[in-house]
């Protein structure tokens, strides 16, 4: 018979896993969300909204596009882990 100790604990540990599953695949969906957000933004038009981000005028990193492009960027780290994995074999 398992004590109420140990069965919490195993349920904590599929708890631990399964949020690092999650937080792995997010981490992995945000790159292309933001590659496709910059695209759409700048095919469509960033709206009212591309006049805030735009304060910096003159400056290449000013509107909702560059602002898009380097989070993708950024959370590109994901990806790069993933290829470094599959290339080492697990």
């Amino acid at each position: 018979m398992t004590s109420p100790v140990s069965a919490t604990a195993g349920a904590s540990r599929d708890g631990v896993v399964a949020a690092r599953h999650l937080a792995r695949w997010l981490g992995l969906a945000a790159t292309p969300t933001f590659a496709v957000m910059a695209l759409l933004t700048a095919v469509l038009g960033g709206g009212p909204a591309d006049m805030l981000c735009a304060a910096g005028q003159g400056s290449l990193l000013g509107g909702m596009v560059p602002m898009y492009l380097l989070m993708s960027a950024f959370h590109a780290s994901a990806w790069l882990r993933l290829v470094a994995e599959r290339r080492l074999g697990g």
